[in-house]
């Protein structure tokens, strides 16, 4: 039924969001080159973000900081209203675009709302540091990052790092101080990740006032069913990301939530071997690759729709097919509220099933005459989905992403035919272990990697 709703949907953009977009792109381009070297073009791209938030309580603020660049005043409540505006905007796209997805799907969704402020508030001269830090890079731009730049984050590091309470600051600024310094000197880069910089420099100047951003907890108790699994896979991480229908205990809505957890890694670890990194999470990992739903008993639901995971809290069920999940429980099921920093058209990742479609050739669904981007690179090596399976799909639950201008799928699980043969192939199959013979044997011919790594781990703490 999805892909009848899905294909209204494609069909255009909500208004404005190209406009929106434009304005963000402007900006981006200016903090790139560094806003102590506005050139006319940055001018107007700065006046033009302005005049975007004019009518909104940002107007005058955007509008001062604006004129303020312009003579050479760039001071925090300067960058602070400009980092307000570009993340206002991007929030517009983001909601415009949710919105029409839930018109399209029928999907329910409550707003947001703020934890009341409960606890002592942050020094303020922890969150001066980052600020301090964050001034330096929009003053030089990306092209004029070098070492000594990178270098003065330190300091700022580890006031924030000895502050749990900003240890998600702290992630975000060491994060983009080692990107930085891994592409040092930026001016000699043949191209810049202006959008991505320019989202971490917001996000953290956003943060570096507030603390924190978020909202409350809830214990919550009833069936997890799972519906897929995103394997994130990075050279020193790994985290899996389920997507799962929640039915409570009592009285109370049928939920979306997600369910992360990840463990460190080294780029040697690949592939199936990744799994072994999340033993410590036996109860999801066999509810992946078994198909069975969870009972959780008081465990932690945060209102954006994160369930925190906890193994004492989780009980394997019965078996669970994803898809009958989907069919019966995925229209009915509300949706969290999105806090107000994941306002952001990338983190737009909505589950939803789609059948009825013809896949092509080209890796597209063809949804009654609207075609539908399939996002096959986000396929992990962790799973048996390969391209071949999604081309041969007739069902598939996936990811509705929205990026670079159009909506893609990124698929978690698909059903079709291979050989006249119905198949089935999902993200988390693995989980346990690989269950192909030919992965088993490449893997026996390798070796452990991750055995190995932990037998010379152990050999050096003995010693």
């Amino acid at each position: 039924m999805q892909g009848v709703q899905l294909a209204g949907l494609l069909a255009e953009t909500p208004p404005g969001v190209g406009e929106a977009l434009d304005a963000v792109a402007g900006f981006d381009a200016a903090l790139t080159d560094g806003l102590a070297r506005l050139g006319p073009k940055h001018t107007e791209a700065l006046n033009a973000l302005a005049g975007a938030v004019g009518a909104s309580p940002l107007g005058p603020a955007v509008a001062d900081a604006s004129a303020g660049l312009g003579t050479g005043s760039i001071g925090v409540a300067e960058l602070t209203a400009l980092a307000g505006a570009r993340a206002a905007l991007l929030g517009s796209v983001h909601d415009a675009l949710l919105d029409r997805l839930d018109g399209a799907l029928g999907r329910t969704r409550p707003t947001w709302e703020e934890a009341s402020a409960g606890e002592e508030p942050v020094p303020a001269d922890l969150l001066a540091g980052g600020r301090s830090w964050l001034q330096e890079l929009a003053i030089a731009g990306w092209r004029g990052v070098d070492d000594g730049l990178v270098s003065a984050a330190d300091q700022a590091l580890e006031s924030l790092w000895a502050e749990p309470r900003l240890r998600r600051l702290a992630v975000l600024l060491d994060g983009l101080a080692a990107e930085l310094r891994a592409s040092c000197p930026v001016a000699t880069m043949e191209r810049i990740p202006e959008r991505r910089w320019a989202d971490l420099w917001t996000r953290a100047v956003l943060l570096s006032h507030s603390g924190s951003w978020t909202g409350g907890t809830a214990a919550v108790s009833g069936r997890l069913l799972p519906l897929g699994v995103d394997v994130h896979e990075h050279g020193t991480l790994v985290q899996a990301q389920l997507h799962a229908v929640l039915e409570p205990a009592g009285e109370g809505p049928v939920r979306l939530v997600r369910v992360a957890v990840a463990a460190a890694k080294v780029d040697t670890i690949l592939g199936p071997a990744v799994w072994k990194l999340l033993e410590a999470y036996p109860t999801l990992l066999a509810a992946l690759a078994e198909h069975r739903s969870v009972d959780v008993d008081g465990m932690s639901l945060t209102s954006g729709g994160d369930l925190l995971w906890d193994e004492e809290r989780a009980t394997a069920g019965n078996p669970a097919d994803p898809f009958a999940t989907a069919r019966v429980r995925l229209s009915d099921a509300q949706a969290p509220a999105v806090p107000p920093l994941d306002r952001h058209p990338v983190r737009v990742a909505e589950p939803v099933l789609v059948e009825g479609y013809k896949a092509a050739r080209d890796g597209t669904f063809d949804l009654n005459g609207e075609t539908l981007a399939v996002d096959l690179d986000r396929l992990p090596p962790s799973g048996p989905l390969t391209p071949q399976l999604v081309g041969a799909s007739t069902a598939c639950i996936g990811l509705l992403r929205w990026d670079a201008g159009r909506w893609t799928l990124q698929p978690l699980a698909v059903q079709g035919a291979v050989k006249k043969q119905p198949v089935e192939a999902h993200n988390g199959d693995w989980a346990q272990g690989p269950t192909d013979p030919k992965v088993v044997k490449a893997q026996a011919r390798s070796g452990d990697a991750v055995a190995v790594l932990t037998e010379r781990a152990g050999r050096l703490l003995r010693k």
